[in-house]
């Protein structure tokens, strides 16, 4: 996994066939998808339950790239070995889902992944201000985090002081949430970088019919580069 700032797609399973994840995982990268965004959630951090480890172990032989694991849970710390051992790539933990922050990244790193922060809709690029030499990746959710298909919060004026504050540190801006072709433009130009992306891109295809889901992934990068600086 190296570092650049081109735009990348990253669609998120939680809108695939959970009946047919491994194959759903082979298409969307066969029709263009960068990453591939897995949205861990537990019932507690937020209002709904998804995948475990085994998930991910499962998934992993069938993704040939980036295996993006999104973590909305809480606790975080008792579970960042078994992701990494899954064949997480990206292991993002939530600043506001446990109070040593600081320590869940070292942990991170420590597993072997590269370690992503997220932070919701109400929390502030400051929160994120004194761990930007040990994060890979910050995670800005234009939802509040729990289910797919919401739509999206314009967190713009986050991402441009994200962005500012990062300087030329080697540090993706990710956005998760009501991501389409429609808002790709203005989270790019704000200086976005991984785009997640959901029922926008699974919308329209299958396993046996995947040709929609290039179309679609193709579209969200076409807007986003359209206006990206």
């Amino acid at each position: 996994m190296t570092f650049d700032r081109s735009i990348k797609i990253a669609p998120s399973i939680l809108a695939a066939d959970f009946a047919n994840f491994g194959a759903e995982c082979e298409a969307i990268e066969a029709q263009g998808a960068d990453w591939v965004h897995v949205d861990v959630m537990d019932g507690h951090f937020v209002p709904n339950i998804t995948f475990g480890p085994a998930t991910c172990a499962a998934i992993r032989p069938h993704i040939k790239g980036v295996m993006d694991v999104h973590l909305m849970i809480a606790p975080v710390d008792p579970y960042i070995d078994a992701f990494a051992k899954a064949g997480a790539d990206v292991i993002t933990a939530h600043v506001e889902a446990t109070p040593h922050i600081h320590r869940t990244l070292q942990a991170i790193r420590g597993a072997g992944a590269k370690a992503g922060v997220a932070l919701n809709p109400g929390t502030p690029a400051s929160a994120v201000a004194e761990l930007l030499d040990m994060v890979d990746l910050i995670c800005v959710m234009t939802v509040n985090p729990g289910f797919g298909g919401q739509k999206f919060i314009d967190m713009t004026a986050k991402i441009r002081d994200l962005r500012a504050l990062i300087g030329d540190r080697p540090v993706h801006i990710e956005i998760d949430g009501g991501v389409d072709p429609k808002t790709a433009p203005l989270v790019a130009q704000a200086g976005a970088d991984v785009l997640v992306a959901g029922s926008a891109v699974f919308k329209g295809g299958s396993v046996s019919d995947p040709a929609p889901y290039g179309e679609n992934i193709r579209a969200i990068r076409a807007a986003a580069e359209g206006t990206y600086v």
